[in-house]
C-alpha cells in the first residue's frame, strides 16, 4: 500500500510537470508550481527529484502512464500487430500533443551521455513488459513469427520508434509524427507478421 501510494505521487508530479513544461516551457516553469499543480508538498518533490532539471529523464515514466491507460482498450481479439499498431499511433499522438519537441530531443541527447540510468531502455518498464506480452501471445496465435525471439522482436520494435522520434526531433517536427509513423511502423515491421519473410 505504502509503495503504490508513493508511485501515485511520483506520477502525479511528473503528470503535472510535463503538463506544465508544455502549457508554459520549461524555462517558465518553476518547482513550486509543479507541486501546486500537482497538489504535493515540497518534502515530497525533493524526496524524488533533485530539482526541475532531474525531470527531464522522467519523459519515459509519462510514457509508460499512457500505456497503462491504453491496457484496457485492446481488444483481446485483435490481432497482435494491429495492437502494436494501436498501441504506437496513441503514444506518437500524445507525445506529438503534449511533449515539447525541445524537451523531447534534450531527453535524447542526456541518455546518450548519461553515466546513470539509461530509463528509456529500461526492460522492466510497463512499456517494455505490455510490448513483450503482445509479441508472445501473437507467437501462440500463429500472429507473429516464432523464428525471432519474442526478446528481439520487442527490442526491434521499440528500436523503430525510437528512430522515429529521433528524426522527428531533428526535422524539428516539421510533419505529423502520428502520421508518419501509421506510415513506416507496418512497413518497417511488416516482417514480424507470421508469413512475411
Amino acid at each position: 500500500m505504502y509503495k503504490k501510494k508513493r508511485n501515485s505521487t511520483k506520477k502525479k508530479i511528473v503528470s503535472a510537470a510535463w503538463q506544465l513544461f508544455y502549457d508554459q516551457g520549461y524555462d517558465d516553469t518553476t518547482v513550486d508550481d509543479i507541486i501546486e499543480l500537482s497538489g504535493t508538498s515540497k518534502g515530497s518533490f525533493y524526496h524524488y527529484f533533485d530539482g526541475k532539471d532531474a525531470l527531464l529523464s522522467s519523459l519515459s515514466f509519462l510514457f509508460d502512464e499512457k500505456y497503462e491507460e491504453l491496457i484496457p482498450r485492446l481488444d483481446p481479439e485483435t490481432d497482435a500487430f494491429e495492437k502494436l499498431m494501436y498501441l504506437n499511433s496513441e503514444l506518437f499522438a500524445m507525445i506529438e500533443n503534449t511533449v515539447p519537441l525541445d524537451l523531447l530531443a534534450s531527453l535524447y541527447s542526456t541518455q546518450l551521455t548519461t553515466r546513470g540510468e539509461r530509463h528509456l531502455l529500461d526492460r522492466n518498464r510497463i512499456y517494455y513488459r505490455l510490448l513483450r506480452q503482445i509479441v508472445l501471445e501473437g507467437q501462440e496465435k500463429g500472429q507473429i513469427r516464432k523464428d525471432i525471439s519474442s526478446n528481439d522482436l520487442t527490442r526491434a520494435y521499440a528500436m523503430c520508434e525510437r528512430a522515429l522520434l529521433y528524426d522527428w526531433c531533428i526535422c524539428n517536427g516539421e510533419y505529423s509524427l502520428r502520421a508518419y509513423a501509421a506510415r513506416m511502423m507496418p512497413a518497417m515491421l511488416g516482417y514480424m507478421r507470421e508469413g512475411e519473410k
